[in-house]
């Protein structure tokens, strides 16, 4: 197996700010895993708050590079395991991994989906995401982008008149997400006058490790409350009953679609709503998530959206939210010759 790193840096349509930042790129880094003839792909995002750089990835995998190319790759389950044994955050693995099944899926000439079998039926639409901005400013990105879901990105002293002037313009379904900027008793009053303007829940509201608070907000909150930053990893999905009614997986902070997959079921069985979210990655790491759809209450695989240019082409998320999927097998990934 041959392996290839390639960095990126993506330049956002518009700048993206949420409680905690403000960027107009996002640096990524596309692995290439090539076996039997065929190319996989998968890809992570640079991230701040975590930590990551698409340095300090290509670094760490570069040190692993004699192990992953020696590897007699045979299904992408395998080939977790070795990443398991590895030196490697999460965010590496992810791309790595995604990239396995990619070439899995393809070796195989089949979808993920119906590797997975799943079918195409009754998917749900991805939101599409509004960062924090002027009201007005946000107002005019919201009217550029007709879409039948907006995710709301909260976290200043004019929260609730944000989401009223959004709301004069438009009778979409509103989702909350407040990045950790909230306190308990804030979060229950902001809930009832979200609910009023026509929220369908809200996420990650409180600090990560808020859990008592969390709870206190789960018995009180009329909205239904998603847990982002408290649930990573396959651990954390036990934690959340009680304290959430549902978890928003990211591929690259829990390692890929591998430990996805048993977060899903896991979830599931404990009655929580599941959903996955993006890190406005490109074509690549969607198309991913799009594989996954069937699985999933909710989505939000918009990232490729907000950029000014794809580097890929996979999964086509059109004008109306629906999806075109591709014929090819794996999550049917193609690099553009840019």
């Amino acid at each position: 197996m041959r392996l290839t790193l390639t960095p990126y840096q993506l330049e956002l349509a518009h700048t993206f700010s949420i409680s905690r930042e403000s960027h107009d790129f996002q640096d990524s880094l596309i692995v290439t895993l090539s076996h039997e003839g065929k190319s996989g792909y998968g890809e992570a995002t640079a991230n701040g708050y975590y930590q990551i750089t698409s340095a300090s990835m290509a670094k760490e995998i570069g040190l692993c590079k004699n192990q992953i190319e020696a590897h007699n790759f045979k299904t992408p389950e395998l080939f977790y395991e070795l990443l398991s044994s590895l030196s490697l955050s999460n965010f590496s693995k992810c791309a790595l991994d995604l990239a396995a099944w990619d070439l899995f899926g393809k070796i195989n000439n089949t979808p993920l989906y119906k590797i997975w079998n799943t079918n195409l039926n009754n998917l749900a639409t991805t939101n599409y995401t509004i960062g924090i901005d002027s009201v007005e400013k946000m107002v005019a990105k919201m009217i550029e982008k007709p879409w039948p879901i907006y995710k709301v990105k909260l976290g200043t002293s004019q929260d609730i008149d944000i989401v009223k002037a959004l709301r004069a313009k438009t009778n979409a379904v509103f989702r909350i997400d407040a990045n950790c900027a909230w306190e308990a008793d804030e979060t229950i009053s902001n809930a009832q006058k979200l609910k009023d303007l026509g929220v369908e829940f809200i996420e990650q509201p409180l600090a990560a490790d808020r859990w008592e608070d969390m709870k206190k907000v789960f018995d009180t909150s009329c909205l239904p409350l998603i847990a982002d930053e408290s649930c990573l990893i396959p651990e954390d999905v036990a934690k959340c009953v009680g304290h959430f009614h549902g978890i928003n997986i990211k591929l690259t902070k829990c390692g890929g679609i591998s430990p996805a997959l048993g977060m899903i079921k896991e979830a599931k069985a404990l009655g929580l709503k599941v959903m996955i979210g993006c890190m406005t990655e490109s074509s690549v790491g969607i198309s991913a998530i799009g594989q996954l759809l069937p699985q999933l209450d909710y989505v939000d695989m918009d990232g490729a959206l907000l950029l000014k240019k794809d580097i890929a082409k996979g999964i086509v998320i059109h004008e109306d939210a629906s999806l075109s999927y591709p014929d090819m097998g794996g999550s049917g990934i193609e690099l553009l010759d840019l």
